[in-house]
């Protein structure tokens, strides 16, 4: 029994069902990130940041899907997005979250530069 298969099919279902669903796109391509889809991951959540910029929750998923592929310039620019985001919807937990992820992203490629 695979319930990470499961829970992909009955999301990438509701998906079907009515494709401008942002939380089943999401959900999904948190999904599939488990089981190293990650490509799909990818555009699942370029898809719901395009859909609705305002998401903040994609924020830190994409940057770290970003970072995983070796895309770290784009990294560094949704990071910071989703900061200036998180200020304006007054989340100060997902503004420290990314903060500390992309602190971390300038530690990591320090050396890049």
């Amino acid at each position: 029994m695979k319930p990470k298969n499961n829970h992909i099919a009955k999301l990438a279902g509701y998906l079907r069902a009515n494709p401008d669903d942002i939380f089943s796109k999401f959900a999904l391509a948190l999904e599939l990130l488990k089981v190293n889809e990650v490509s799909k991951a990818r555009i699942l959540f370029e898809s719901v940041l395009e859909q609705d910029p305002g998401y903040l929750g994609v924020y830190y998923h994409l940057g770290r899907l970003y970072e995983q592929i070796g895309l770290f310039s784009d990294a560094k620019k949704i990071y910071e997005t989703g900061i200036i985001l998180a200020g304006k919807q007054n989340n100060e937990k997902t503004r420290l979250e990314l903060t500390e992820a992309l602190e971390i992203l300038h530690t990591e490629t320090d050396h890049d530069s």
